[in-house]
């Protein structure tokens, strides 16, 4: 199961692209990923046992975790896509653990150990000449995509630490479904000019099939599956198949002919999963 989520996510980063930006703006891909998904969380949940959440508290705890984690970091995900190579992009995603260990050290969830540092060091450095290739330019698309992506594994590894809470009082079912429905509500302002400006009867066939393909199958079966491995192993087990992505994205990115592997790609590639190995370890 842990393998079909990886393999899911792996295909996301060439598979959205048919859709996005030439016939659905990201923005737009957004705010019907995040929609349709909270309605299908809604649905799902209304079968399982009846939920309350306890307190304002964890209201707007749920809030913070719909900002971090189903909205803006989202949000810049896309619109980074839409800009850079698909390689590139789960490359860099593959410096979230790296980020969830300085997040949580900053609250005080976790210890940061001399090897971890090294590990967090290595990660930066391979992130850093993936990013400019020797060149830093603000005007260069590819860059600005980079960064975007960057910054929403920032921000997804603030909801990981922030979610942990709630998850140990809530099911996940819970959780989830009140996190989209407030990252809904957030991804609204900015993604219905791009939505009203669709024109639906042009969508190929194919456009169609890639937001269904990340609509149920990035978000509503990822969750879920996650949801039900969880129930056999530690999340650590979890969080050690990110390190498929980058490998799956890239067969899958070359063998529809979306993007090409070059050598510096594959040893930065090498130098970020070292650092994240190195923080990981325990």
């Amino acid at each position: 199961m842990l393998f079909l989520v990886t393999l899911l996510y792996g295909g996301n980063y060439s598979i959205a692209q048919f859709a996005m930006p030439a016939y659905i703006q990201p923005f737009a891909f957004i705010l019907l990923r995040v929609t349709v998904s909270c309605l299908l969380f809604w649905i799902i949940d209304s079968f399982a046992p009846k939920e309350k959440i306890a307190s304002v508290r964890d209201y707007w705890l749920l809030i913070k975790c719909a900002l971090f984690g189903a909205s803006i970091n989202q949000l810049l995900f896309f619109e980074g896509l839409s800009m850079t190579q698909p390689i590139n992009a789960s490359i860099i995603m593959t410096t979230s653990p790296i980020l969830v260990l300085i997040v949580a050290s900053i609250i005080g969830e976790e210890r940061i150990t001399p090897l971890k540092i090294v590990g967090v060091l290595l990660g930066g450095f391979g992130a850093f000449f993936l990013l400019t290739k020797g060149e830093v330019s603000l005007q260069k698309g590819a860059f600005l995509g980079d960064l975007m992506v960057l910054l929403n594994a920032s921000f997804y590894a603030t909801y990981l630490v922030l979610v942990r809470q709630l998850m140990l009082r809530y099911r996940p079912g819970t959780v989830i479904k009140w996190v989209f429905l407030f990252g809904a509500i957030m991804v609204v302002p900015f993604g219905t000019r791009q939505l009203i400006s669709i024109h639906w009867q042009d969508l190929p066939a194919v456009a169609w099939m890639s937001l269904g393909y990340v609509v149920v199958g990035v978000t509503v079966l990822t969750y879920l599956l996650n949801g039900w491995a969880l129930q056999f192993v530690h999340s650590s087990v979890v969080g050690a198949y990110i390190y498929l992505q980058p490998v799956l994205a890239s067969v899958i990115a070359v063998s529809l002919g979306k993007d090409k592997i070059e050598w510096d790609e594959v040893l930065f590639t090498l130098v970020i999963m070292s650092g994240v190995y190195l923080v990981s370890r325990k």
